[in-house]
């Protein structure tokens, strides 16, 4: 499985602990939105933000491409095309 897929579950549980990332690829308006509210929610929160493009990915392509852009939290699922802010927070902890 994909580093990327799997959850640390060493890490703790508040939100400078969490790593947010977005699955999406160039051109995307939708992965725009998405990284917007992820980038500064993951800024004032103090987590972690990573994005893969899912067109340099194979992997992630196969899981994800009707579905971007994808928000994961700690590698699993956490939503897909809209990032809603407040849901974004709270699964974070906040």
């Amino acid at each position: 499985m994909s580093p990327l897929l799997r959850r640390d579950k060493n890490r703790g549980h508040g939100p400078a602990d969490r790593t947010v990332t977005l699955v999406a690829k160039p051109g995307c308006h939708l992965c725009d939105d998405a990284r917007e509210v992820i980038v500064r929610v993951a800024a004032e929160l103090g987590a972690a933000f990573e994005e893969k493009d899912i067109t340099q990915d194979p992997e992630l392509h196969h899981l994800y491409w009707e579905q971007i852009p994808v928000t994961l939290i700690d590698g699993r699922q956490h939503d897909f095309w809209r990032v809603d802010e407040k849901r974004l927070r709270a699964a974070l902890g906040a």
